[in-house]
């Protein structure tokens, strides 16, 4: 299969990441790492309704979740709600141009057929236990889907445990044949954030414990073998936001460069603090390196997305706002055969 990207695609390194325990910033500012557009700042897009799951679609424009459902942003910044109670999180785009949906109020990822909008289950429930709440979606380039399903807020529905009873917090593969795999059982322990490298060599997940005390605020790292599954050996830590507000929703360039959404301006004592990671995007180079960060004036950020004309607009969803930034690469998008 090949990758469908807004301009030529560049040959991207492989993804070998070693452990990294601290995760300072290599440069002064982020012009100089040449992530962003000169003299580029955040712009506030909307004052409201852009909650999560941010994906763009080339000719449509941007779909996004929010309280009130899907809502679609067309390349002229009109907004229609284009789903009403999806109940959904995580989005994105497939191969066939059909939007991929988490839908954690249901338990269930969805497939949508966007001429009739109508909605076709692809999961919602593993070996006859019902989901988490499937939280982030992504796909490798043979088109199997993967998925996160923690757990946030109250824990007495939960239905998946391993075989001493404890609660599973995973991430799931949907292959192409409909059959769905854990790949990911207590490595992580609460999965958010996922995405798979475009040539398929890595899966990132974001272990997040958001709105808790305690427990990991981390960017992981994982080899991918070819059918799918994970080497557990190879998982590294790239980034550590220790007792601030962890990693959430992320995305990558051409370039192999990942966009990770994260931090707090002001503090959620006694949950998190925010004296070290700031609101905003962190940029992390194809070994690991943070290479830089751009600021967001809205708490909460949840997720971020390539988009725009050329696709080197990057969309970041923050405390219900959507927010703007122009970058000097495009990013991955579409996957199609």
């Amino acid at each position: 299969m090949r990758t469908v990207t807004f301009t030529h695609l560049c040959r991207l390194p492989l993804w070998w990441i070693p452990l990294i325990v601290l995760c300072q910033v290599s440069v002064g500012a982020t012009e100089e790492a040449d992530l962003f557009a000169k003299n580029a700042k955040p712009t506030l897009v909307l004052q409201s309704g852009a909650g999560e799951g941010p994906a763009w679609h080339p000719q449509r424009g941007l779909f996004f979740s929010g309280p009130d459902g899907i809502t679609l942003m067309n390349p002229s910044g009109e907004t229609q709600l284009f789903l009403p109670d999806a109940g959904s999180n995580g989005l994105l785009l497939d191969a066939n141009g059909h939007l991929l949906v988490c839908q954690p109020k249901k338990r269930r990822v969805s497939r949508m057929n966007l001429q009739t909008r109508e909605l076709t289950v692809l999961t919602d429930q593993f070996e006859g236990q019902a989901y988490n709440s499937p939280n982030d979606i992504t796909v490798d380039s043979k088109g199997r889907i993967y998925f996160s399903d923690p757990r946030y807020g109250p824990r007495d529905s939960m239905e998946i445990a391993d075989a001493q009873g404890r609660p599973v917090e995973g991430v799931y593969r949907i292959d192409l044949d409909g059959h769905v795999v854990r790949i990911i059982t207590h490595e992580v322990d609460r999965p958010n954030g996922v995405l798979v490298t475009p040539d398929d060599q890595s899966l990132f997940v974001a272990d997040n414990h958001n709105n808790t005390v305690g427990g990991p605020r981390k960017l992981w790292r994982f080899a991918l073998n070819d059918d799918g599954s994970v080497d557990a050996a190879s998982k590294r830590l790239i980034c550590d936001w220790k007792t601030g507000r962890g990693p959430d929703g992320m995305a990558i360039d051409q370039l192999g460069r990942l966009y990770v959404a994260g931090g707090l301006n002001e503090p959620h004592l006694p949950d998190e603090t925010a004296d070290e990671f700031k609101a905003g995007v962190y940029v992390f180079s194809p070994q690991g390196e943070r290479i830089g960060f751009v600021s967001i004036g809205r708490d909460e950020v949840t997720n971020c997305a390539f988009g725009g004309p050329v696709g080197k607009t990057l969309y970041i969803t923050a405390g219900g706002t959507l927010w703007s930034i122009s970058t000097t690469t495009a990013g991955q998008t579409l996957r199609s055969n």
